[in-house]
């Protein structure tokens, strides 16, 4: 499959925050990705890969979006117990259906926001509940077995539940319901899940979050292999001052504005690399 895919990784609100200042930063800088052939998002990624292929958006206009008053949003927070049973999860898991599964279990056990509430946070962030008509893909995992699982216009589940199973962070917001069975973030499988953009020559990965660890592979690690396999692949990840904008706590709704800023400020240093990867 020979085409341009452009990969969105998990991080929150920070995430989208700062993955759409890139977006625009780059398009500024003559880099501009909205034409890729097929978009990868995950958790943050979906959400802001929703909003590009919709076709009702422009790089300015979904940059100026995330500088505006975050109405709506609740604001997240995870733990230090569910952080410390996540780390113990990891610690255990050999595989990442293991992983998956065990923080399927704490996210299926957590007192979170009713699934009703989070789905319309969700929704209110999409100009569009529809699902576009070129390749995307939205990763989850099955809560009750870590099955990872891609969601697109041809899976049968809607975009507003498959971008609410993306994002739903184990712990923090509730599991996702359908196909009778609980759908958890697809960050659980991986930060960033490249490995999906396989069989394409030119891949951009924008990845909020750059580490691994456990079973989950690093969006460098996945690079790499996607390079190796004779792809042309520009890797960004956030520098020093986007992670100060960023903040500690990703899913604090009043970060999301600093780490768009950040975002666009960051962008016209990788502009060359992608335009070269994008050819």
């Amino acid at each position: 499959m020979a085409g341009r895919a452009l990969v969105l990784g998990g991080g929150g609100l920070s995430g989208i925050g700062w993955i759409s200042g890139i977006l625009h930063g780059l398009a500024e800088a003559g880099a501009d990705l909205w034409d890729a052939d097929t978009v990868i998002g995950t958790s943050a990624g979906s959400v802001v890969g929703a909003q590009l292929t919709s076709g009702r958006l422009t790089p300015a206009e979904l940059y100026e979006r995330q500088l505006a008053a975050p109405v709506g949003e609740i604001a997240g927070h995870l733990s230090a117990a569910a952080t410390l049973r996540h780390a113990r999860a990891a610690l255990s898991s050999r595989t990442p259906e293991d992983f998956g599964r065990k923080v399927g279990q704490i996210a299926l056990a957590a007192d979170t926001p009713d699934e009703a509430t989070r789905r319309a946070v969700i929704a209110g962030r999409l100009v569009s509940h529809r699902w576009p008509e070129r390749p995307f893909l939205v990763t989850a995992v099955r809560a009750t077995t870590g099955e990872f699982r891609v969601l697109d216009r041809g899976s049968g589940v809607g975009l507003v539940d498959a971008v609410a199973a993306s994002c739903a962070v184990p712990g923090v917001w509730p599991p996702v319901t359908f196909e009778d069975d609980r759908w958890i973030d697809g960050g659980v499988r991986s930060p960033a899940n490249a490995h999906l953009a396989e069989g394409h020559d030119r891949i951009v990965i924008i990845a909020p979050i750059a580490a691994g660890g456990g079973t989950l592979e690093s969006a460098r690690a996945q690079a790499e292999r996607l390079t190796a396999g004779g792809a042309r692949v520009t890797l960004i990840t956030p520098n020093r001052t986007t992670r100060r904008a960023m903040g500690h706590n990703s899913l604090d709704p009043t970060h999301r504005a600093p780490s768009a800023r950040a975002g666009r400020e960051q962008a016209p240093a990788h502009a060359a690399g992608v335009a070269e990867a994008w050819g």
